[in-house]
């Protein structure tokens, strides 16, 4: 019996989806951030974190070492380039295609179908794809110069509105000492230096973005108007996606992915904003619509997904 792998793999977790030649989920695996390779120990937590959830999908599945499947795909954060010849030393695919997150978050989201999403993740970004294959994007450039709307970015603006509350010319908000009590640092000067190091890799960081959304629920201005302009951000790269992809006058919705979606503040202004709509899956099931599609499969719709793929 012939396989098909897809694989998400993120800033924050990687995921591993195996299915059988009808559709069918068969095995799935769950891992740590696979995003860069860059140096021996990134490129060791990389092979650990793909080949340990393709080892736990394959071991579902009743698959064997050496692992072969008919069609494969992987997206990757930050990129697919450094990574794709790595995936050699898992597994082998007669068809194997290696791409960048959005694509495969977009496949997921929509089912396979022509539209756009804008994922609300770590970092943040909006893709689209009309029938034709034609593909636009927006956003994506990284913690330095974009991610607006996204999980680390939210919590960058929260340290900033602390930080200006701690020196005496901001505002006063319930967000500075919510991050000091999550992370233990004495003042907000500490835990911006703290930041700087490995102490606080960037999806850690993003997920203190829930800091945020606990202040705004309880009625702080300053993390309310953080999460409005966040939404706002993420609106507006779907918006320029979508009038380039399906026209200005288009009703098309945005298909919503990624955590900062689950705070309520953001959703209901994106929503406010633009037309949106839940994913139909997320990006590991979308990695594995492509791997029917490139091997020669694009009518398969797959079932028995995981739930925490959905």
């Amino acid at each position: 019996m012939t396989y098909y792998l897809g694989i998400d793999g993120g800033q924050s977790s990687t995921t591993a989806l195996i299915g059988d030649p009808e559709g069918r989920v068969v095995g799935y695996g769950r891992g740590g951030p696979c995003n860069h390779v860059t140096g021996p120990e990134a490129r060791t937590k990389f092979l650990t974190a793909i080949g340990g959830c393709v080892r736990q999908a394959a071991e579902q599945a009743g698959l064997t070492a050496p692992f072969r499947f008919a069609g494969a795909c992987s997206g990757f954060s930050g990129g697919a380039k450094d990574k794709a010849y790595l995936l050699d030393e898992i597994f082998a695919a007669d068809a194997k295609y290696v791409t960048h997150d959005a694509e495969i978050a977009l496949v997921g989201a929509t089912g396979g179908e022509p539209g756009l999403m804008v994922i609300g993740g770590t970092g943040s970004i909006a893709f689209g794809r009309d029938a034709t294959g034609k593909t636009v994007r927006a956003g994506g450039w990284g913690y330095v110069f974009g991610d607006e709307g996204g999980g680390f970015d939210v919590t960058r603006q929260a340290l900033r509105a602390a930080l200006r509350m701690e020196e005496g010319w901001g505002p006063a908000t319930s967000l500075r000492e919510k991050l000091l009590s999550s992370t233990g640092a004495s003042d907000v000067n500490d835990l911006l230096h703290r930041f700087y190091t490995p102490e606080f890799p960037r999806q850690q960081i993003a997920a203190m973005s829930r800091q945020v959304d606990e202040a705004a629920r309880e009625g702080d201005a300053v993390a309310i108007r953080i999460l409005q302009s966040a939404a706002t951000s993420l609106a507006d790269y779907g918006r320029a996606v979508r009038d380039v992809v399906f026209g200005a006058d288009s009703t098309v919705p945005v298909r919503m992915v990624g955590g900062v979606f689950q705070i309520e503040i953001v959703r209901t202004v994106f929503a406010t904003r633009i037309e949106s709509a839940e994913p139909v899956y997320l990006p590991a099931a979308g990695a594995l619509l492509e791997a029917y599609r490139v091997a020669g499969r694009p009518e398969v719709r797959i079932s028995g997904v995981p739930e925490f793929s959905k």
